[in-house]
Parts: structure tokens; C-alpha cells; sequence
């Protein structure tokens, strides 16, 4: 890995790794009681670990997200997910702090997921692969961190479901990190995001390609996946976002065909979204992923989750955007009132800005400011504010 010299920059070229964590005399354990062997996981690190691995921020990515959170591959034009937030003088700083990321369980980015080839049969799981919780996608993070040497991970990261794994992590396993960055996520989803979910889930296997997941020697269903993307993309962008970047203007002219082609210039968007979608995804893993979201409700007995966070030792910072809709404020506020229900310490910041959910991957200063504050304070050993609310 080449890492740039000077504060403020891109990491450089960087490269994922693999490993694998359980096998078939040591299996994964999910939740539901099913056995899953081999898991090989693939991630990414910056930074470098120090004696007792005490200086690890772990990072959780997305729904659509990977390992390769910051850097590159090779071309500088097209950087990792979170590249503005990680690197040396950037807020998770790896000129201080050992950076890990991997790609998700269920995944298809070089992590076991449901295109993996099953040992049982030599074919591609598909529809065979078990489901899964965000309590399982922790385990295997838990055995990542092990296997990396970082018994205690200093902070545990994530944007929306990214969020929904460091809460989970810190509900499980409360002794085990230092804080949880809880970002433009939530604790459940409403009927809302079920419902965009699922209507993406109907276009995938609906399509005639989808092949009842046996699809691998055939190709993609691309019409379902793109249509699945398109959806989903609309509610990361708050109107004022697509005020602002399409308005009503034409693609090609100012005069409209008055036809069903592709006149406006949204339209172009999303249906640019939806066709690179295919290059770099899946469409089981977009199934599992948002079935994984879906099932998440880790405040369902709240009194249990108020007496399991009476043992958490973590920190929490709680961040959300004002014009994000998909998890608007109220559910970072229904997370921050069981936490403090639980006497935790926890910050809280409501972030203006215009670019709705997606807000949590682009660069905002108060928001950047805000996580190199607590991270670098954190890094020292000095305590937060409780429940302090920023607009």
C-alpha cells in the first residue's frame, strides 16, 4: 500500500486482501442456528496498528458499499466510498488511527455471499445461501479484528446500515470498543423503507432473468437490478438535491419530444445509476442486504436494550442530516432516547446540509468537523458532552 505524505490527501493506491475466517471444522454460527463454511472475508487497512491494536477504527459500510472505503485501485479518478473522510490529516486520520474495512457477509465483493460457489454442490449458492442478521455480519467482523490483532477496536464506524452494524456491535458485545459512530442510520426501519425495499426486491425477481436466483451462466437481471438501483437512488437525494442538480431541464434539448425516451435530465441520471450498478453488484446480495435492514429492530424489548447499554462502556456520537428522508432525524433521536434511557454517553448532531441520505458519504464541513472532534478527543482520553443537540 503507498500512502501519500502530506495531510489532507488521498491515501494513494491501496489493496484488498483476503482471508478466511471460518472453515468447515470451525464454522459460522448465525443466528437462526445454521452452519456456514467456508467464510473468507475480504478487507482493506490504512494506517498502521499500534503494540495492542488499541488504535483501530473499524469501518461498516452500506448497503452498496465494499472494502475499498478509501484510496484506490489504480485510478485516482475513481476513489474509495468514504476517500474524503479517511486518510492522513482527514477526519479518521491514518496518520493516527489503524483503518479497517471490510466487505460484508452476504457481499459480493470478495466476502462469502450468496454467488459464492456452495462446497456442497460446486454451483453458486443463490437462494440456498441461509439468511442473515446484522447481529451475524458483527460476529464476522468480531473475527476479522481477531484475526488482525485488535482485541478492543478504538471506535466502530458506519453510514446507515454501516450504522445499524456499530449498534449492534456495541449492544452485543458491550466491553469490546471504545465508541460507536452511529451516522444517518436508524434502529428500525418504518413501513416506508420496507416498502421501497421490497418494491426494489419485486423488480429484481420479477425479471425474467432473475432464473429463481440460478441466473450465474447466464448473466445479471439487469432489468431488475438497474430498476432496484433507480428506486433505491431516488430516496438517497432529498428534492432540494434534485431541485438543485436536474430542475425540470431537458437532456439533449430545450424543447421536449413529448415521447417516452429519455428527455430529462433526472431521468438521464438514474438511468445512468441503474446501468453502472450492473458492473460492480449483485442482485442476490442486494436481496439478502436489504432483507438483513429490514429484519433489524434491536429496540424491540427496549427494557432488555436499556439493561444490555447499562453494560456498554462506549462512547456514542449520533449523527443525522435535515433533509433525509429514507432515516430522518427522529430515528437517530429514537436511538439517542434509548441510550440515554441507559445512561450512555452520547453526543448528538444534526447536520445541515442539502443532499439528503447520501450526506453521510460527501464532504460537509461541520460534519467532518464533528467526527474528527470526537474520534481525535476519543484518541486522547477525554469524555463528550452528554446528549449535547447541535442544528
Amino acid at each position: 500500500m503507498t500512502q501519500a505524505s502530506h495531510p489532507g490527501v488521498s491515501l494513494g493506491q491501496v489493496e484488498t486482501r483476503r482471508v478466511v475466517l471460518f472453515t468447515e471444522d470451525d464454522p459460522l454460527v448465525l443466528e437462526s442456528g445454521e452452519r456456514l463454511a467456508p467464510v473468507e472475508v475480504a478487507y482493506e487497512t490504512y494506517g498502521e496498528r499500534n503494540a495492542d491494536g488499541s488504535n483501530a477504527v473499524f469501518i461498516c459500510h452500506a448497503l452498496t458499499g465494499d472494502a475499498n472505503a478509501a484510496g484506490h485501485h489504480g485510478n485516482p479518478d475513481r476513489p474509495g466510498w468514504w476517500d474524503n473522510i479517511i486518510g492522513p490529516g482527514r477526519p479518521v486520520d491514518t496518520d493516527r488511527f489503524f483503518v479497517v474495512c471490510p466487505n460484508l457477509l452476504g457481499g459480493c465483493q470478495g466476502t462469502t455471499g450468496p454467488s459464492s460457489i456452495d462446497p456442497a454442490t460446486g454451483r453458486p449458492y443463490g437462494l440456498r445461501f441461509p439468511l442473515f442478521s446484522i447481529a451475524d455480519l458483527v460476529t464476522v467482523h468480531r473475527a476479522l479484528a481477531a484475526h488482525l490483532e485488535v482485541p478492543r477496536p478504538l471506535a466502530v464506524m458506519g453510514g446507515s446500515l454501516g450504522g445499524m452494524q456499530a449498534l449492534q456491535w456495541a449492544l452485543d458485545h458491550p466491553d469490546d470498543l471504545g465508541a460507536a459512530l452511529i451516522i444517518a442510520s436508524s434502529a428500525r426501519l418504518t413501513a416506508q423503507n420496507i416498502a421501497f425495499n421490497e418494491v426494489a426486491r419485486r423488480a429484481i425477481v420479477t425479471d425474467p432473468e432473475f432464473r429463481d436466483g440460478e441466473y450465474h451462466e447466464h448473466g445479471q437481471p439487469k432489468y431488475g437490478l438497474s430498476l432496484a438501483r433507480m428506486i433505491a437512488h431516488i430516496t438517497y437525494l432529498s428534492e432540494e438535491a434534485m431541485r438543485a442538480k436536474f430542475g425540470r431541464r431537458f437532456q439533449d434539448s430545450p424543447v421536449a419530444r413529448r415521447g417516452f425516451d429519455i428527455d430529462f435530465q433526472v431521468e438521464s441520471y438514474l438511468a445512468h445509476q441503474g446501468e453502472s450498478f450492473l458492473n460492480r453488484f449483485d442482485a442476490l446480495s442486494y436481496l439478502y442486504l436489504t432483507r438483513c435492514m429490514d429484519y433489524f429492530d434491536p429496540f424491540a424489548d427496549e427494557a432488555d436494550a436499556v439493561r444490555r447499554l447499562h453494560e456498554c462502556r462506549a462512547r456514542f456520537l449520533l449523527v443525522s442530516f435535515d433533509t433525509d428522508w429514507r432515516f430522518d432525524t427522529r430515528h437517530s433521536k429514537q436511538i439517542l432516547r434509548v441510550l440515554q434511557a441507559a445512561h450512555r454517553q452520547v453526543s448528538f448532531r444534526e447536520i445541515s446540509s442539502a443532499w439528503g441520505h447520501d450526506s453521510f458519504l460527501l464532504e460537509i464541513p461541520e460534519y467532518h468537523r464533528t467526527i474528527h472532534g470526537f474520534l481525535h478527543q476519543l484518541a486522547n482520553g477525554n469524555g463528550q458532552q452528554n446528549g449535547v443537540i447541535h442544528r
